[in-house]
């Protein structure tokens, strides 16, 4: 009687909750393609290798990549250039150093005294009761200053006397139009050439055994007359590395005389400009 309430006896809860047993499926080894081609697996460097070689450059990268090469190759010229100009600087002497400082003071200085006599003229326009007579003498003063400039009229004053003997005949236009540059960078007001007037248009050129200056030829020796102030166009030629020490390179013998009275009498004819019309009304 007991045997067959156990047959017929329920399935047990706990027995229902367990899941069925799945059979436990078999890792297949992955096929070793390469064992059975008969080639050796590749190692990890040789795949970095073939990953980066042969490179694959777009057509924007190539361009970036150019654009930074110029960047570069500009920057290194400039360098270079920079390096160069301040050479001579470096190698200067003390007192050579000094006097170049020197020359920087009075140039800025002359400047600001230019600045405060433009601002005294303006003062005494503003001021003046007769200020028709004042902007009179003004515009007759302007007129003079600006005849010495233009080369229309003859001026005299302190300055220097620069004579250049070129018995080798080394020296060059160029030579000459540095030291014509650096004698107005030092405020030369008036200069001549071996009788020819030097004025914002003039230009130097090679002519056989000499120079031409505005067409017409000079040989040497080739005299500057300056007109200005001594103290400063007798050091701005003597810097290191400036005028005289390239003439002197050249075999060239170079002196530099002041004094307190410098004619320059060449003159220049008065051109009318055959476009340039003036725009004040």
């Amino acid at each position: 009687m007991s045997n067959e309430n156990d047959a017929e006896a329920p399935e047990s809860p706990l027995r229902r909750e367990l899941p069925e047993e799945v059979p436990t499926a078999v890792e297949e080894p992955e096929p070793q393609v390469a064992e059975e081609s008969g080639v050796p697996p590749l190692s990890g460097r040789q795949r970095l290798v073939d990953g980066l070689w042969p490179p694959r450059v777009s057509r924007a990268q190539l361009i970036v990549a150019l654009l930074l090469f110029g960047l570069g190759f500009g920057l290194a010229v400039q360098v270079a250039s920079n390096s160069d100009g301040d050479s001579a600087l470096r190698g200067a002497r003390q007192e050579d150093l000094v006097r170049i400082l020197d020359e920087l003071d009075s140039r800025t200085q002359r400047l600001e005294d230019e600045k405060q006599g433009l601002e005294d003229q303006r003062t005494e326009l503003e001021n003046s009761s007769d200020q028709a007579e004042e902007a009179r003498k003004q515009t007759v003063e302007r007129e003079r200053q600006l005849g010495i400039l233009a080369g229309t009229v003859a001026a005299q004053g302190p300055g220097i006397t620069l004579t250049i003997d070129d018995t080798k005949g080394t020296v060059k236009a160029d030579m000459l139009l540095d030291a014509v540059q650096e004698l107005r960078a030092a405020g030369a007001e008036a200069i001549q050439v071996n009788g020819v007037r030097v004025v914002a248009s003039t230009y130097l050129s090679d002519s056989g055994s000499g120079v031409k200056v505005d067409g017409n030829k000079i040989t040497q020796p080739y005299r500057f007359k300056v007109i200005g102030k001594p103290q400063d166009l007798e050091p701005a030629l003597n810097i290191p590395g400036g005028v005289v020490q390239t003439l002197e390179k050249e075999q060239a013998t170079v002196t530099v005389d002041r004094s307190t009275k410098i004619v320059v009498d060449a003159l220049r004819p008065a051109e009318r400009p055959d476009y340039a019309r003036s725009s004040s009304r």
